[in-house]
C-alpha cells in the first residue's frame, strides 16, 4: 500500500475541489448519474444480501464493493464534492467562486438523483417481473424502509427531523473520510482498503446518506410503500442533504484542512 502523507493527501483534495468546479457541465453530470447508479445497485446488492442471510451486517460488509467502483472510476457523490469544492475556496485558489461551488453541488444533485432514478424503475421492473405480480421479498423490504425512515421520523415531529440531521452528519463524516481514502493511497489495494472502513461503518450504523436514499425511497414508493412524495423529502431527503454538508464539511474537509495545511506555528518553550 502506498501512503501518502496528510500534507500531500489534503493538497490533492483541494486541488480535486478546484477541478470539480471548473469541470464542464457536460461532465459533471455524466460523472454524477453514473455515481448515483452505481451506488443504487450497491444498495440494492446490501438489501438482497440481508433479505437472503436475514443478517443486516453482511449486507454492510459487502455495500462498500459499489463506493470503491465509482471513485475507482472518477466518478462524484453529492456527498464528496459537499467537503472537496470549498476547499478551493478557502484555499483562495484563482477563479474560485461561492456561486461555481452551488453550481457544482446543484449539478452533481440532478445526476445522482437522476442515475438513482433510472436504477430505481429497472430494479421495479426486476422485482415485479414488469409489475405483474406482487413485489418479492426485496420489493418488500425497500417499501417498509421508505416508511420506517420517513413516517417513522415524522411521528417525532421536530425532534425527529433533527434526528435525521444528526444521522446525516455522522453519515458524511464516514462516507467522507472514504472520499479521502481514495486519495490516501496510489495503489488499488490501498484505496480500495481506505475506502471500505468507514462506507461499512456508515452502512451498518444504518446512518443517512443523501445519495442512497435517492434511489431507496423512489424504489419503496414504485414498490407500494405508504408514504408521499412529499414525505420523502420534507422528512428524509432535505434533512439528510443538510446534514451531509455540514458534517462532511466540519469534520472531515476543515478538520484535515486546517491541521495539515493551514498548520499553526509550532510552539516555543524559550
Amino acid at each position: 500500500m502506498s501512503y501518502l502523507v496528510p500534507s500531500e493527501f489534503v493538497t490533492k483534495m483541494v486541488d480535486a475541489g478546484e477541478s470539480k468546479i471548473f469541470m464542464s457541465t457536460r461532465d459533471t453530470l455524466i460523472r454524477a448519474y453514473m455515481a448515483g447508479a452505481i451506488l443504487a445497485l450497491a444498495a440494492v446488492f446490501a438489501v438482497s444480501v440481508t433479505v437472503q442471510t436475514g443478517s443486516p451486517i453482511v449486507g454492510a460488509i459487502l455495500f462498500p464493493v459499489g463506493f470503491s467502483m465509482l471513485y475507482l472510476l472518477g466518478f462524484d457523490l453529492l456527498t464528496g464534492v459537499f467537503v472537496l469544492a470549498p476547499l478551493a475556496l478557502i484555499d483562495k485558489r484563482p477563479g474560485v467562486t461561492l456561486g461555481g461551488i452551488f453550481r457544482n453541488w446543484g449539478l452533481v444533485f440532478v445526476g445522482n438523483f437522476l442515475g438513482a432514478l433510472t436504477v430505481a424503475i429497472m430494479m421495479s421492473i426486476v422485482f415485479t417481473y414488469g409489475f405483474s405480480v406482487e413485489p418479492d421479498a426485496v420489493g418488500k423490504k425497500l417499501a417498509g424502509i421508505g416508511e420506517a425512515r420517513t413516517l417513522g421520523y415524522a411521528k417525532y415531529g421536530i425532534a425527529g427531523w433533527f434526528t435525521i440531521f444528526i444521522r446525516g452528519m455522522l453519515c458524511n463524516w464516514m462516507v467522507s473520510t472514504g472520499v479521502v481514502g481514495a486519495m490516501i493511497s496510489t495503489s488499488v489495494s490501498g484505496k480500495v482498503i481506505a475506502m471500505w472502513m468507514p462506507i461499512m461503518l456508515f452502512f451498518g450504523m444504518t446512518f443517512e446518506h443523501s445519495v442512497v436514499n435517492m434511489f431507496l425511497f423512489p424504489s419503496g414508493l414504485i414498490m407500494g410503500g405508504n408514504f408521499s412524495i412529499a414525505d420523502y423529502f420534507l422528512w428524509n431527503e432535505i434533512p439528510t442533504v443538510l446534514g451531509n454538508l455540514v458534517g462532511g464539511l466540519a469534520f472531515t474537509g476543515l478538520t484535515l484542512y486546517s491541521t495539515h495545511v493551514k498548520t499553526a506555528p509550532k510552539r516555543s518553550f524559550n
